[in-house]
């Protein structure tokens, strides 16, 4: 059974039968119409087109789609395998491993947040141990990008002076995002919130470690989603629910950071692997019992902390601890909490409060609900105006990137719906304020998001070669 991550549509020209096919998370985009792989193709040919969905096949001989992934997770009954921490570091060591094979230059994205950490540590270790690196020496290369002064670029910073890589920050400045909204959504084919708002940064990165001549990156996204690691998760009330909540944002990566992940790198000829979604990886870890991931303050436990403890060695850490149990952000949030207050007065001053009056009437399909989400909707539209398009983003109220159904877990999101992880009310160490000013905007979400996006963390760990 094939592995990684995929897409393709497979022609018999004896017969003229095809097969179609995408991988179990949908990390390589693929849309059902004429067989192509991005929406612009699609947009001008047909007019019904929706998401290939991930996990499937598609036999023109027998017609119909059918499932070839099929985990036991995918049910959401409740597993009960106990924690086993040296499981989950060999498991997820053996994913990053086998996204090594390769014989480009190639780099690793760092945050400096948990996930692009053990990612950059895992790969640095390897790297020592195995003498693969050519083409740029032994060491690995790092990439940040953020506002200056941002939280990511001093934690990714620690962390490379740590595993000692030859570390590239790379700067943005809010203008310069801005001015690549328009490019942004074209390429990602989105006008979900969060996901631009991750999405824009990686891609400005992306094109500077592309000018490098890296041609291939490991990436951290998927393991908030797995392991229940976005801040709203403080207010699950139970294993239950916890654990059906990680399988809805599981199930939904395809629609948010999966986009981000491959589509924001590709438009620089930039490919992305992620080893948080190796599939036996998954397995792994949606095996757990979920009451092991319940984030729980009065014995310490922080999110993530079944990742966290696991690569936990007092006698050869892989990182700083404070590196390890650092509080979790966004990657929105984490380049520089003005790229989203920047964003905010961008669409301010773009959209005028009688457009959001009749926002309703202009877009009954997932009705924008401010001002930013209208502006991403506009330029949009400009590029995809059919139907079908505007129906492959998904909808939705979502609070620091909780699904719909998470949003019921306090009553008090409904009233201040934001994708940042700073709308984690109490949780986040720059939360927002309890109430918003009068004349600011609930802010509501095309759901889901997980930034995977995180973007994730992208800064950017670059190793050659296999760097």
């Amino acid at each position: 059974m094939l592995d990684g991550m995929f897409s393709f549509v497979l022609l018999d020209t004896r017969d003229k039968s095809f097969i179609a096919a995408r991988d179990a998370i949908g990390i390589c985009p693929l849309y059902m119409g004429w067989g192509l792989d991005e929406m612009k193709a699609l947009s001008d040919d047909c007019e019904r087109f929706i998401s290939f969905p991930p996990g499937h096949l598609y036999s023109s001989k027998t017609g119909g789609l059918r499932r070839w992934y099929n985990p036991p997770w995918f049910s959401e009954s409740i597993p009960s395998t106990p924690y086993d921490p040296l499981l989950i570091r060999e498991s997820f060591e053996k994913a990053v491993i086998k996204r090594l094979m390769t014989d480009v230059p190639f780099g690793v994205l760092l945050s400096g947040g948990l996930d692009s950490s053990l990612v950059a540590s895992v790969v640095s270790r390897h790297l020592a141990e195995t003498k693969v690196v050519r083409q740029w020496g032994n060491q690995l290369h790092t990439f940040c990008i953020g506002l200056k002064g941002s939280p990511d670029l001093k934690a990714a910073k620690e962390v490379a002076d740590y595993l000692g890589t030859v570390h590239h920050e790379l700067h943005f400045t809010v203008q310069e995002g801005i001015d690549a909204l328009e490019e942004v959504i074209y390429h990602i084919e989105t006008y979900d919130v969060t996901t631009i708002r991750a999405s824009t940064p990686m891609f400005l990165m992306s094109r500077k470690i592309k000018s490098l001549g890296v041609k291939m990156v490991l990436s951290g996204e998927g393991s908030d989603e797995i392991f229940g690691g976005y801040l709203y998760f403080h207010k699950a009330p139970n294993k239950k629910e916890l654990h059906e909540e990680t399988c809805r944002k599981i199930k939904a990566l395809h629609l948010y950071d999966c986009l981000r992940a491959n589509k924001g790198t590709s438009a620089w000829g930039l490919e992305a692997r992620v080893p948080f979604l190796d599939k036996s990886f998954i397995n792994v870890a949606m095996d757990l019992d979920p009451e092991c991931k319940m984030i729980r303050r009065d014995i310490g436990r922080i999110e993530k902390w079944v990742l966290r403890n696991a690569f936990d060695d007092e006698e050869k850490p892989y990182l700083p601890k404070h590196i390890l149990y650092r509080q979790k952000e966004q990657f929105s949030d984490g380049v520089g909490y003005s790229w989203i207050d920047g964003l905010k007065d961008h669409a301010n001053a773009h959209v005028s409060d009688s457009m959001m009056t009749n926002a309703s009437f202009v877009y009954p399909d997932n009705t924008p609900t401010t001002k930013e989400a209208y502006y991403y909707r506009t330029v949009f539209e400009k590029f995809y105006p059919k139907n079908a398009a505007r129906l492959t983003v998904p909808g939705g109220p979502s609070v620091a990137c909780s699904t719909a159904k998470a949003v019921e877990w306090d009553a008090a999101w409904s009233k201040l719906l934001d994708p940042s992880g700073r709308a984690a009310l109490g949780v986040h160490d720059a939360a927002y304020e309890e109430k918003a000013p009068a004349s600011v905007d609930p802010v509501v979400d095309s759901v889901s998001r997980s930034p995977a996006h995180d973007v994730k963390r992208l800064k950017t760990a670059v190793s050659a070669a296999a760097v």
